[in-house]
């Protein structure tokens, strides 16, 4: 081969291999520039300021399963087969707590919400939150004897939403803080049988209102361009399969129950969990 050709061969191995190192650091920065904006948002060095919202989503289950309502049956340890038609809840008075300690108090006017798979309305909407790291969430399940105690006047456009959602009783009796409907079968019981469990305080005379935290595992960033969604799990099956276990068979509506009313709260209030937190760009709402 001619020396001019096998300069020439030189030449152009010794661009390609130019040509493949540029390629490949290339491809090299854009991957750190990628990893870099994907953790940027949780880097402890981001400085957040201003305010903006924050989303809880509830995602009602049943134990492992998605809450399907009317179209799924579940069964629980008690070889009770439901299949459920209503799961409706009071979640009110959120606090968030942030990564040294401090308590932001939502608005205490504005922080009741009912929850309602029927009509799709499992989101709750907190406003003008703080900027901050928030580590941990607080709520309450149902409505608490201060603000029942303010009167019919006293609850504000909560009380015609509570009522046109199916979630009081009378002003009298007070709210149902669970509604939770459906038909079951069992061993004994092999036609298919309406449940009824509706849980609230009776006037101030049985408060069953329960209050819980939950470590959010991944903080939830609040700025002005950072809006968080918290995804909450409300597992149906511990209403009545929870630490106290009530068996349908053996009473399938419970409302007016001091014996087991305040059992359905404490296992309402242990149904929550936290899924995941997305910490999301967008605009204050």
């Amino acid at each position: 081969m001619p020396a001019e050709d096998l300069f020439g061969e030189f030449h152009m191995k010794n661009k390609y291999k130019q040509m493949k190192s540029i390629y490949k650091l290339f491809a090299i920065t854009v991957l750190l520039g990628v990893l870099s904006s994907c953790s940027s948002a949780n880097d402890e060095t981001t400085e957040l300021s201003g305010a903006n919202s924050v989303t809880l989503e509830f995602d009602n289950s049943v134990g492992t399963d998605d809450l399907l309502l009317a179209t799924s049956s579940y069964t629980n340890s008690q070889d009770e087969t439901l299949t459920i038609t209503r799961l409706n809840y009071i979640v009110s008075n959120f606090r968030l707590t942030n990564d040294i300690g401090e308590v932001f108090t939502y608005e205490k006017d504005d922080s009741y919400f009912i929850t309602s798979e029927e009509t799709s309305s499992t989101e709750v909407l907190l406003q003008n939150i703080p900027a901050g790291r928030y580590v941990s969430v607080t709520f309450g399940i149902g409505v608490d004897q201060e603000k029942y105690l303010q009167g019919a006047e006293g609850q504000g456009n909560f009380l015609t939403v509570a009522e046109e959602s199916n979630m009081m009783w009378s002003w009298q009796a007070g709210y149902k803080f669970l509604n939770f409907e459906g038909t079951f079968t069992s061993t004994t019981v092999t036609e298919e049988t309406d449940f009824k469990v509706h849980m609230g305080s009776h006037g101030s005379s049985l408060d069953n209102y329960k209050e819980v935290t939950l470590s959010l595992g991944t903080d939830a960033l609040v700025s002005d361009d950072i809006s968080p969604i918290i995804h909450l799990i409300a597992d149906a099956n511990a209403i009545l399969d929870g630490d106290n276990k009530l068996s349908l068979t053996e009473q399938s509506v419970i409302m007016v129950s001091e014996e087991k009313s305040p059992k359905v709260a404490l296992n309402t209030a242990s149904m929550f969990s936290v899924d995941h937190v997305h910490n999301g760009t967008g605009d204050s709402h």
